[in-house]
């Protein structure tokens, strides 16, 4: 489904990441793990094309299409969604106008309202939120807890197949990270959509149960594994796991 091949990255003229690679195929879901400020975000904005990111070399291709040629809007439009750490409030456009500008977008045909107030209804249900959570504009006044929820509203509604996912999971407590993490497993199960996961939360990684975990180190991926990876950077940390690697790739 995603496929990088080699990519070199610069932000402000600084290389942040180099040669990285990173392949996910339908119904996967990929950790991508490291310090802070080792890139992680960096690839994420880069696959939709943040212009605060220069893509220098190499190639991302999504079921065959060049995203590195196409716009965020055209890239949208193939079912690619991202979730920031920081959803941003955006005041005077509610999430009803929103959710039925961007499925019309999508689909390119008319959105019957009463279909769509009924399905979204249903999903504030599932996922215990209030129906005027609709109507309000986008996340403006909510916390940060209510911000994660709103996102999975547009997830369920929108449908993407594919999900960016960075530190969904920063600044919730303990009830709602649990509501969030099984509402995306609940997605991925029913969509078998690929999910692209930054974070450091074991319990995010017990829920999801993520195909691999990758460590990023030296501008790119320097070891993957599976969710042992993930318990075991959580016991040493990063630094002790380095110095460990180093050790056994001496000896």
């Amino acid at each position: 489904m995603l496929n990088i091949q080699k990519v070199t990255i610069k932000v402000n003229n600084k290389e942040i990441l180099k040669d990285f690679s990173l392949k996910i195929n339908d119904g996967e879901t990929h950790v991508l793990m490291g310090p802070n400020g080792v890139g992680k975000s960096t690839i994420c904005r880069s696959l939709l094309k943040d212009p605060n990111y220069q893509i220098t070399s190499g190639s991302i291709t999504y079921k065959d299409q060049d995203l590195l040629s196409l716009s965020t809007t055209e890239i949208s439009r193939l079912g690619i969604l991202m979730v920031s750490q920081s959803p941003i409030a955006i005041e005077g456009v509610s999430n009803a106008e929103m959710l039925r500008l961007a499925l019309s977008e999508r689909t390119k045909e008319h959105i019957d309202i009463f279909k769509f107030s009924k399905k979204a209804k249903e999903i504030c249900q599932k996922l215990g939120i209030p129906e005027n959570f609709l109507h309000r504009d986008i996340n403006n006044g909510m916390s940060g807890g209510e911000r994660k929820k709103n996102e999975l509203l547009h997830i369920w509604m929108l449908e993407p197949s594919f999900l960016i996912l960075d530190e969904i999971d920063s600044g919730l407590d303990v009830d709602a990270l649990k509501v969030v993490s099984t509402s995306l497993k609940e997605y991925q199960e029913k969509t078998n959509c690929s999910i692209l996961l930054v974070t450091h939360n074991p319990r995010i990684i017990e829920i999801l149960k993520p195909d691999y975990i990758h460590i990023i180190k030296d501008q790119k991926i320097s070891f993957t594994g599976d969710a042992s990876l993930a318990k075991e950077i959580e016991q040493k940390g990063f630094k002790q796991f380095f110095a460990t690697k180093a050790q056994e790739s001496n000896d």
